[in-house]
């Protein structure tokens, strides 16, 4: 069973760059938030903690 979609709480409501994410017991699933009706993607648990913490050292910048 997976949870209610969550919004970044950095949205700004504006339209912006945002992302929201739902999870179960074992998953992660994370969409556009301004395309709910596409496509998804969905990470193990232990995939989606790589993924933070890859994201938290600003790895995935751009120059």
């Amino acid at each position: 069973m997976w949870s209610e979609w969550r919004k970044s709480s950095r949205s700004n409501g504006a339209g912006g760059n945002c992302v929201e994410v739902a999870s179960s017991v074992d998953a992660f699933r994370v969409r556009d938030s301004k395309n709910a009706a596409g496509p998804t993607l969905t990470f193990t648990d232990r995939s989606m903690a790589a993924f933070l913490t890859t994201a938290k050292r600003s790895a995935f910048d751009h120059a």
